[in-house]
């Protein structure tokens, strides 16, 4: 008899609770209008939120609007709304919630010895009597409740497990565990949502859900660990947002149960990943807070390589990049990965670079290309095409050597007319220039106009900082337009900006000269291969 076939273990579905709209917001500076609540809800239905807990009703007329029209308008995921365990309270959130057919109330109370003592100051028996009378109140209104045990991780566990049965039997149907100060480790944390299961005799009745605060930058493995453990509800918000250092990640969270094999095989949320980035991005320009850069999953560099060993994997693998890339960035929506260049990267990402770029070096020239970016790359915190292609242009005797700055000086101040001397050499031959102007960059541009005979217009003049502090490196980029329109980019960098300027202004300007004077590598190289295939036909008919 053939063997019987192995049924799939059937997974556990962990419902993702997004409090973005509420527990973001207390984020210091990432305040909300309704119309922005109402438009990130509903990109938050659009990502597949099981939960969205929209705001905070008691607490200003704002907040309770902004909560009705989420009701009203977002179709899909539950809406919450949160509450204080005071009967005015509950009253008000309900009232909310109460046009819609898919909602839930949530409401909360401190339950830790330090809460109980210094801010409730109430004894073990009168907060197990506000609890279960909150839930009582809530669920005679609400259909679903959800009760959370603030600063559970640090509530003696026997009166924890008191208070979580209590509410259950009142007719909580969620039991949230807060790790409210980010003070838990993780294995102690899965330790108690373990236990609360085993110790709780009616727990059967109830979801365990967990809400992780990321003080000690453990709310990811907190929740994780939660989940491990029996958990079915992860509150989180998107970008970590949240009070002091936020909340656990909603992005982090889903795309670890999607990357890890042997909880992918377990676990699943109703996560539509390719609207990850999209949502990061939306609730960036919202709230006004900014994404770090090293931010994992919709961090800009979190699909960003620039060591060279990084990118020379990724390079070899581009059809497999799990060498150094667990999570392709097309599955959270984003376009590609990226490969940065800087004093890290090897000669194979120049390279690589090169050729995106279209061009076709020699060995010799690729070498001696490299060994000019190194000490550019040192410089800087990333080397840009337009300056990767300068070093090209540089290495083919184009742009760099045409017309190279030899001397500078600018006398500016006060009642002084600002005058700018500068010298340009060309192949040896040097020329210099004396021109006032409205500022010393304007008169350092005018002499350099008047050695280099080229018409052109500038297009754009900007100035930035590299470094902070008075001794700060300074970074110009010009763009100048030639007679056939073709904008030119130069960029300079120097601790005086007047230096600064007049590189960035003779980079651009070598560059419209190269162009009106000679081809680039490309079309050399282009001239090159369709010579040798000349070559190559004419060989064939004389055979």
């Amino acid at each position: 008899m053939p063997a019987a076939k192995k049924s799939k273990a059937k997974k556990t579905r962990v419902a993702i609770f997004d409090t973005t709209l509420r527990g973001a917001e207390q984020c210091p500076g990432a305040a909300m209008t309704t119309e922005e609540k109402l438009t990130v809800a509903h990109q938050l239905a659009r990502l597949g939120v099981d939960v969205i807990e929209a705001g905070f009703p008691y607490s200003s007329p704002g907040d309770f609007e902004a909560v009705q029209g989420i009701v009203r308008e977002v179709k899909g995921p539950t809406i919450a709304g949160l509450s204080l365990c005071r009967p005015e309270a509950i009253d008000r959130t309900a009232e909310a919630l109460k046009i819609g057919k898919q909602v839930r109330l949530h409401v909360f109370l401190s339950t830790s010895p330090q809460h109980r003592e210094w801010i409730l100051r109430k004894s073990k028996d009168e907060v197990l009597e506000m609890a279960v009378s909150s839930v009582r109140r809530a669920r005679e209104q609400i259909a679903e409740v959800e009760f959370s045990p603030m600063d559970a991780s640090r509530t003696e566990f026997d009166f924890l497990c008191e208070v979580v049965t209590a509410t259950i039997d009142a007719g909580a149907s969620i039991i949230n565990i807060p790790d409210t100060l980010g003070y838990a480790l993780p294995h102690e944390f899965g330790d108690l949502i373990r236990r609360l299961r085993e110790s709780v005799p009616n727990i059967e009745n109830a979801a365990i859900s967990v809400h992780c605060h990321d003080d000690l930058g453990l709310a990811t493995a907190n929740s994780l660990a939660a989940v491990i453990n029996g958990a079915t509800q992860v509150e989180c918000t998107v970008n970590g947002l949240g009070e002091r250092a936020g909340n656990a990640a909603l992005e982090e969270i889903v795309v670890i149960l999607d990357t890890r094999r042997e909880l992918k095989r377990k676990f699943e949320t109703g996560i539509n990943l390719k609207e990850i980035y999209r949502t990061s991005r939306l609730v960036r320009d919202v709230t006004g807070m900014p994404v770090q850069p090293n931010k994992a999953i919709v961090g800009e560099n979190a699909f960003a390589h620039s060591s060279g060993v990084h990118v020379d994997g990724v390079i070899k693998l581009l059809q497999r990049r799990s060498s150094f890339e667990i999570v392709r960035p097309q599955k959270i929506g984003r376009e590609k990965s990226e490969i940065v260049l800087t004093s890290r990267s090897g000669r194979k990402a120049v390279k690589h670079r090169l050729s995106e770029l279209g061009y076709a070096l020699s060995p010799e020239e690729l070498e001696s290309t490299y060994q000019r970016f190194v000490p550019l790359a040192d410089q800087r915190k990333r080397v840009t095409d337009d300056e990767l292609e300068s070093l090209v242009a540089d290495e083919l005797r184009v742009a760099h050597e045409i017309y190279a700055l030899d001397y500078m000086h600018v006398v500016s101040g006060g009642t002084t007319i600002p005058t700018a001397t500068v010298r340009l050499r060309r192949n040896g031959d040097v020329s210099e220039a004396v021109c006032s102007g409205v500022g010393s960059v304007d008169a350092i541009y005018r002499a350099i106009d008047q050695l280099v005979k080229l018409p052109h217009s500038l297009v754009d003049y900007n100035v930035s900082s590299v470094t902070g502090g008075t001794d700060a490196l300074g970074e110009v980029t010009v763009r100048v337009s030639d007679r056939a329109g073709t904008v030119h980019t130069g960029r300079g960098s120097s601790m005086d900006i007047i230096e600064a300027s007049a590189k960035a202004y003779l980079q651009a300007l070598n560059k419209a000269v190269f162009r009106a004077e000679g081809r680039p590598a490309r079309r050399r190289a282009k001239k090159a291969a369709k010579k040798g295939a000349g070559r190559a036909k004419k060989a064939g008919r004389r055979k």
